[in-house]
């Protein structure tokens, strides 16, 4: 059975989705920002939040660092310097895992590089995370493998020889993987989700868990990734969708990360069980709605009922239309009124009697 376990929490199957509130940079280099995102996505009933690590001087070549970086997004005159105005350090995240633990959510993020594997690993985080980036960063792959801690991998942005070679790079070092089915766009449309995909993955993985990772609008493709199979399922949170950054637009917002939750839980009841069954709570509706056989007129002791005798009527609480091969060509063994049921037991075979 394909299962996946982070900090004691099962995700399976038969399990509702594990829900990742990713925080990423909408925190907007806030200490304050980030712990009002926790406890919202915490409120709305997440399993996890989620940020992004990076050690940006040995992540960007120096030309990217050193690049100007101006606009609406911009934290910085630089790349470098936008992206150190976002990155939260020891102090930050350790203070953010207490408050999720009180919350009694999940605290982990996506590594971008080796030192954020380590960062990570020392913070004691029940996870990891690597990004559609880094598919086909096989070294990197390989060593947050081996850091022992249940890894999830989006895909965004590869084919699936990548997402293979991936697979093949961490699985023989570290069987606990959720593998996400991701489109690199933001926001992504619609046709650009290819959900069919975590069917792809489901059958040439049989063994690990699948999920989504959602740029898209709304809620909806979330819940059809459940239905499809996925048990991860991870989407952007923010305070307020109109604050400037790339990210935002396509965030949720409490009462939507909610809406998410709740929906997804719905979804898992709705599938049910795959065994097809009367439910108790049909039944009135079927005998009211359904049919059952009925003599056509007032027919007397003995007669032979041919298909003229017979009338199909409701409710449904008597002997039903699929039977009535098993009726037509015996006789009575009692007279019936007009509408009176036809009952089995009333039945005779052989010539006796009259017509």
């Amino acid at each position: 059975m394909r299962a996946l376990t982070i900090n004691e929490r099962i995700v399976s199957d038969d399990t509702d989705a594990y829900v990742i509130a990713e925080i990423g940079h909408n925190h907007e280099g806030d200490l304050g920002k980030a712990e009002e995102l926790v406890r919202q996505a915490a409120a709305a009933g997440a399993s996890a939040v989620k940020l992004q690590k990076r050690d940006n001087r040995s992540l960007y070549t120096k030309a990217m660092y050193d690049s100007p970086y101006t606009g609406r997004n911009s934290f910085g005159p630089t790349y470098g310097a936008h992206r150190e105005f976002l990155e939260f350090g020891t102090k930050e995240y350790t203070h953010l895992q207490q408050l999720a633990a009180e919350l009694g959510v999940d605290f982990f993020a996506t590594a971008f590089d080796f030192a954020s594997v380590d960062f990570l690993a020392e913070l004691g985080v029940p996870a990891i995370k690597i990004a559609s980036g880094d598919i086909r960063n096989t070294p990197l792959l390989a060593y947050a493998a081996k850091a022992g801690k249940p890894l999830v991998v989006s895909t965004g942005g590869a084919d699936m020889e990548s997402v293979r070679r991936a697979c093949g790079t961490i699985l023989p070092i570290n069987p606990d993987l959720a593998l996400l089915q991701c489109t690199a766009t933001y926001p992504a449309e619609p046709e650009e989700l290819n959900l069919k995909v975590l069917g792809t993955y489901r059958a040439e993985f049989p063994d690990t868990v699948i999920g989504y990772s959602g740029h898209d609008l709304g809620p909806w493709a979330a819940w059809t990734a459940y239905a499809l199979g996925a048990r991860v399922v991870e989407k952007h949170v923010t305070l307020d969708r109109t604050r400037p950054g790339s990210d935002h637009k396509f965030s949720l917002e409490q009462e939507d990360m909610a809406e998410l939750v709740e929906g997804l839980r719905r979804v898992r009841r709705s599938l049910g069980s795959p065994d097809k069954q009367v439910l108790p709570r049909e039944r009135p509706a079927m005998d009211k709605m359904g049919k059952k056989l009925v003599a056509h007129r007032d027919l007397p002791a003995g007669h032979r009922l041919t298909l003229e005798d017979v009338a199909i009527k409701s409710p449904g609480d008597g002997l039903t239309p699929d039977r009535l091969a098993d009726v037509v060509g015996r006789r009575l063994g009692r007279p019936l009124a007009a509408d009176a049921d036809i009952v089995l037991d009333d039945l005779v075979d052989g010539d006796a009697g009259r017509d």
